[in-house]
């Protein structure tokens, strides 16, 4: 099964908030394809979460990336300005 971690730092007035699962990883090909709405690679997909959670967050001033994806690692970023 998949494990999420998660860290979160508030300092200089930004807030950082790292995710982490042990997941397949996603290639270096897709990853800024999977912010693109509607894009998904599952069958059952819709293309939605990170799309919406990359949006949400932009309105809130802030940032969300990939840190690192490989096979068992998979780190998401959030930088967010208070």
């Amino acid at each position: 099964s998949i494990r999420r971690q998660r860290q979160m730092c508030i300092r200089d007035r930004h807030i950082s908030i790292d995710i982490t699962d042990n997941g397949p990883g996603i290639p270096d090909e897709l990853q800024e394809k999977i912010f693109i709405p509607f894009f998904t690679t599952k069958s059952e997909g819709t293309g939605i979460g990170l799309s919406l959670c990359r949006q949400i967050i932009r309105n809130h001033n802030g940032h969300l990336s990939i840190l690192e994806s490989r096979p068992g690692k998979t780190i998401f970023h959030i930088d967010i300005s208070l």
